[in-house]
Parts: structure tokens; C-alpha cells; sequence
């Protein structure tokens, strides 16, 4: 799964658990029947698992490519650069006699 595909499945998720939390809560309600809305609320678990965890074509569709072993050797891995001391040292008190 690409980053986009990532983002996407994580805003499905998302948006198909609150849908079916109000939708679960409001037919509980309406009916009466808080085990009808955790079945409702369960099915749609399920559902989105179904769709959100599998690695399914319409998450691929941005790869990454990436280098050849060959390639990325040519390219050698940035240092990290040192540090400057830091130019906010402390005055020091000087004593007159």
C-alpha cells in the first residue's frame, strides 16, 4: 500500500465507523433495542475492516520507485553536519576591586 492509499484507507475508516456509530445509535433508538444497534454497530466493524485492511488495487495506485541497489550507491547518504557552538554563552561576572 502507497501513502495515499495509506491516507485513504485511514480517512474510510474513519468516516465509515462515525457512520455507522450514528447510524446503529438512531436505529437502536428508533426500535428500541440496544442489541440490534451493537449487531448494527458490529456488522459495520466488520465491514470496514473488510474494506480498509486488505491491500486492495485502488490503494496502489501511487507506487514509489525506487532506486536500484546500483543507483543508490552512487548517490551516497547525506551526513548529518556538525553542529556551531552556540554563540549565546553566558557573561561572566567580572569582579572589581
Amino acid at each position: 500500500m502507497d501513502w495515499q492509499g495509506q491516507k485513504l484507507a485511514e480517512q474510510l475508516m474513519q468516516i465509515m465507523l462515525v457512520v455507522f456509530a450514528v447510524g446503529s445509535f438512531i436505529t437502536g433508538y428508533a426500535i428500541g433495542s440496544f442489541q440490534m444497534m451493537l449487531i448494527i454497530y458490529a456488522a459495520g466493524v466488520v465491514l470496514t475492516t473488510l474494506v480498509t485492511v486488505p491491500n486492495w488495487p485502488f490503494f496502489n495506485r501511487h507506487p514509489l520507485k525506487w532506486l536500484d541497489p546500483i543507483e543508490a550507491e552512487r548517490h551516497p547518504k547525506p551526513q548529518p553536519q556538525p553542529q556551531p557552538a552556540s554563540s549565546k554563552k553566558k557573561p561572566t561576572k567580572q569582579h572589581q576591586k
